[in-house]
């Protein structure tokens, strides 16, 4: 799974928390000033061509959707960035938030009964 740009991601998350959307309801959530509409539906067609989203027909116009679910997309991300900054190894990121004191002894504990769990 290809990665996104943040203005991508930022639609994403509109997909993700709004739901389908034509490009035209999309640029009312943007703050001023609004970007052009064609600028918003060339990124948008970007992201069918990279999977992420999808459309209906209605008439002349598309209605979009997210073809990948947020979860799908941070663990993809997740995985791309422990494979690039960790060596692949899930061990080395962990052990990088517990030096840097980003997760707890505790959610540690909590971490490994769930693994125990599952």
């Amino acid at each position: 799974m290809k990665g996104l740009t943040k203005r991508e991601e930022e639609i994403m998350n509109l997909f993700w928390n709004k739901g389908p959307m034509f490009v035209k309801e999309l640029i009312t959530y943007f703050d001023e000033p609004k970007p052009h509409f064609n600028t918003i539906s060339t990124i948008v067609r970007g992201l069918e061509e990279k999977g992420f989203v999808a459309h209906k027909v209605f008439g002349n116009t598309y209605q979009y959707y997210a073809a990948v679910g947020e979860n799908e997309y941070g663990r993809n991300t997740l995985k791309s960035i422990v494979n690039r900054y960790f060596g692949s190894s899930y061990l080395n990121a962990v052990s990088s938030l517990v030096e840097e004191e980003k997760i707890s002894l505790d959610e540690l504990k909590e971490l490994i009964k769930k693994v125990e769990n599952s």
